[in-house]
């Protein structure tokens, strides 16, 4: 009885020691947290393995992560990965056509990243680039003639719409005297013309007219000349001529024709009704894109989607060392409380330390056996 008890003493003794010793280390990978003093003399083992470390193993992680993890070659299969651009696809369509359907104007986006009154400012710029533009062009053609800076384009097709001008001319003509306005003015102007030489001519004209309307007689052929095909090729060519003579002119002319502000504002008028500022800015997202919203989404997103894709890809290698990812990882590492990387090493290996402290305890016991039947042969 006395040997079986000794035997069972030195077990126990055997696997509370082993299980214990196995325990504390184990505890001793994490804990203390921090160097223990007595005085000026620092406990040995204090603090833990890993918070004493932790400087190394912080360099040693980001040296493994960026040699052996995040390498250059891993993104770049990721980005060239067709299931992964199908996704990135997906993804920007998704949040591109959610903005274009926007109900907000750009001039609110704006307004909300900080960019107060943005037409104002926009119209004040492009009015003093057409200012300064504006002053430019003449200082250069001062001395040239207008045909010279006039696009050969423009010029032709007012010389083809010449014909059209003046046929255009003669028909407002043409119902104008036909009207009964007309008739009254050819009357009038007759009249005047009888009373101005009111002796024998006068008297002539009166004797052979008679009672009949001198309106009446003129209306026709005034009429007969208007739409007579050689009428129509005289005021072509005097219209011909006259813009013949304005291709002439010195550009130093208009500003001698036209007053100059009254040219400058005309300038910036048209330019603002051709850019039509005010509703680029403040008419919705949804109306402007409109038209393009199916294209843009369908073939623009992923066609923009593979070309960056593809430049992101070649420029991987700079963007990770411009990155300095092996840094972020050092300090990301360093910065990490000892407690949090302690909490989340034994959630994740609880049960196998437990079974590494139940097995040291186990060989413990071993031990004790072995050594008590050793005592007791001996």
């Amino acid at each position: 009885m006395k040997i079986l008890l000794t035997i069972l003493l030195m077990v126990t003794i055997g696997a509370v020691i082993n299980g214990f010793t196995n325990y504390l280390a184990i505890k001793m990978l994490f804990r203390p947290h921090k160097a223990l003093y007595i005085g000026k003399w620092r406990v040995p083992f204090t603090p833990g393995l890993i918070p004493k470390r932790r400087d190394e193993l912080a360099v040693q992680m980001g040296k493994m992560v960026v040699n052996h993890l995040l390498t250059p070659e891993s993104i770049k299969r990721k980005f060239l990965n067709e299931n992964f651009q199908k996704e990135m696809t997906g993804v920007v369509q998704r949040e591109l056509d959610h903005f274009l359907i926007s109900e907000k104007s750009p001039a609110q986006l704006l307004d909300s990243l900080g960019i107060k009154n943005v037409h104002e400012k926009t119209e004040k710029h492009l009015n003093e680039v057409v200012e300064q533009k504006f002053e430019s062009v003449l200082e250069k053609y001062r001395h040239q003639p207008l045909k010279m800076f006039i696009p050969e384009k423009v010029i032709e097709t007012v010389n083809g719409k010449i014909p059209e001008i003046s046929k255009f001319i003669l028909q407002k003509g043409i119902d104008y005297f036909s009207s009964l306005e007309g008739n009254l003015r050819i009357q009038k102007m007759a009249d005047d013309f009888l009373k101005e030489r009111s002796g024998v001519l006068g008297s002539m004209m009166q004797m052979f007219m008679g009672n009949i309307k001198i309106a009446d007689r003129i209306q026709p052929e005034i009429i007969k000349f208007l739409k007579n095909e050689g009428t129509a090729d005289i005021i072509t060519e005097l219209l011909k001529k006259e813009w013949d003579k304005i291709l002439e002119w010195e550009a130093a002319k208009i500003e001698e024709q036209f007053n100059k502000e009254d040219v400058l504002s005309f300038v910036k008028k048209s330019i603002s009704n051709i850019l039509k500022l005010e509703q680029l800015f403040h008419a919705p997202i949804s109306k402007w894109s409109e038209a393009y919203r199916a294209e843009i989404i369908d073939t623009m997103v992923p066609r923009s989607t593979e070309l960056f894709g593809g430049w992101l890809t070649g420029r991987v290698d700079m963007l990770m060392e411009r990155l300095r990812l092996q840094e972020i990882i050092r300090e990301q590492v360093e910065a990490f409380p000892v407690e949090r990387l302690e909490e989340m090493v034994l959630t994740i290996i609880n049960s196998e330390l437990k079974m590494i402290t139940l097995l040291g305890a186990m060989i413990g016991g071993f031990i004790g056996l072995f050594q008590g039947i050793l005592a007791v042969v001996l």
